[in-house]
């Protein structure tokens, strides 16, 4: 009887601590034991039309959810790390974080972005680290290539991911390398397939038309993110807008003599005064990228994420919430982007210093925001064509990964709360 009763004694506490539990707190610090998962947990729960809070700069920028067993439950299934908080808790929190001498900030996520990978229906023998991400963090999204996009279906979208593509026809300059691989040769096809099913008579054109739709979709409210050579050659492409930067290879002719003295830079999103390389023999597009040149190495390349002001500076600091602040470097196509090349009125949001190289990007186009990461993979320091795709159940906290993800949520902000 006495075991009976302490029983259920035991019960009514449990009982009464739920009660009063108003609040879920996923905390992003280095307690954490799934940063990534984390994301899709406040992704899941913007869906389901909770009560979502990214508090910015507190523990590493965690999430606060209204209380809610099955958020609770999907905590606990994922692996991701939690703290369930009484009301008192969670005011003294906030009231923390509110007091304007504190660099911190509440922000709203309010609706769950809706999400478009652009990306080739047939497979090529490298991986996308933001679909590996997306998709073991358990955010949906669909992808797309470019005859959706020339249908005008990014307008169901709120956020578009661009990663290794070559938006200047010149099939990612593998000619050199991989002209005849069978899928290089097979990639080749597809492309002047598409080219032609739409009107156009070259590669270059078609991805020309591409990209200044993306550029439309961005100008127009929408959230771009890029990566690799999904960063430079989309900006390359938009310059030589009616001017062949293309060889023979490529497209059957010449390119222009010319073309570098035709490239408008006013017509790119974050990068100026670039040089072309039309070389076919050479992997680069122009001297934007920093690979070939490059005096770092696996042991020395780290970047460090800038500090901002969380209550005026939201954009970046929504950009930049990580738990590490100095974050291990990765190669691309595109590794990083030469300082001196990089538009004034873009804000770097994370850089080498000394070796004048910006890693990490934000700028505005129209109503819309984009974002530029320089590398491949951030757990894959030098991946080749043809490796083998990375566990991220190896990596559950990896900060690389993690800046990508910060781009995932940061359409859900409240829309007072995307002005800088």
């Amino acid at each position: 009887m006495k075991h009976k009763k302490l029983s259920l004694t035991i019960f009514f506490i449990i009982l009464s601590i739920a009660v009063r539990a108003s609040s879920i707190l996923i905390y992003m610090d280095e307690d954490q034991k799934n940063h990534l998962k984390a994301y899709g947990i406040a992704y899941w729960g913007i869906k389901q039309q909770a009560d979502v809070s990214w508090l910015l700069n507190y523990r590493g920028g965690s999430f606060l959810i209204d209380y809610n067993r099955t958020i609770e439950d999907e905590c606990k299934t994922r692996g991701v790390s939690y703290q369930v908080l009484a009301d008192g808790k969670v005011s003294a929190m906030l009231n923390e974080i509110s007091d304007p001498q504190v660099n911190m900030e509440i922000v709203k996520l309010e609706k769950a972005p809706k999400m478009a990978v652009y990306s080739p229906k047939s497979k090529l023998p490298w991986d996308d680290a933001v679909t590996m991400v997306l998709t073991y963090a358990e955010i949906p999204y669909d992808v797309i290539y470019d005859d959706d996009v020339l249908k005008n279906k990014l307008a169901d979208y709120d956020w578009l991911h661009l990663h290794h593509e070559d938006f200047t026809g010149q099939y990612g300059k593998f000619w050199a390398s991989f002209k005849n691989a069978t899928w290089y040769r097979e990639d080749v096809k597809n492309q002047e397939a598409t080219a032609k099913r739409n009107g156009f008579s070259k590669v270059s054109q078609v991805k020309l038309a591409v990209a200044k739709r993306i550029k439309e979709f961005c100008s127009g409210g929408g959230f771009l993110f890029a990566m690799c050579s999904g960063t430079d050659s989309f900006d390359i492409a938009l310059s030589a807008d009616g001017v062949d930067i293309c060889e023979s290879m490529f497209d059957g002719d010449a390119a222009d003599p010319k073309a570098q003295s035709k490239i408008d830079y006013s017509k790119t999103f974050a990068f100026k005064d670039f040089r072309l390389d039309i070389n076919p023999s050479n992997y680069e597009f122009s001297d934007i990228d920093v690979t070939q040149n490059r005096i770092l190495n696996e042991s020395n390349d780290f970047f460090t994420l800038f500090d901002f002001s969380a209550k005026w500076d939201l954009v970046p600091s929504m950009l930049t919430q990580n738990h590490d602040k100095v974050i291990k470097g990765f190669m691309g196509q595109t590794t990083a982007f030469k300082k001196r090349l990089v538009k004034p009125n873009i804000t770097v949001l994370g850089e080498n210093k000394g070796a004048e190289e910006v890693r990490y990007l934000n700028g505005e186009i129209g109503k819309g925001r984009f974002t530029f990461y320089g590398g491949h993979d951030p757990e894959d320091y030098q991946h080749q064509v043809g490796d083998p795709p990375t566990d991220l159940n190896l990596h559950p906290n990896s900060p690389g990964y993690r800046l990508i993800l910060n781009n995932v949520l940061f359409p859900a902000a409240k829309k007072k709360h995307q002005k800088t």
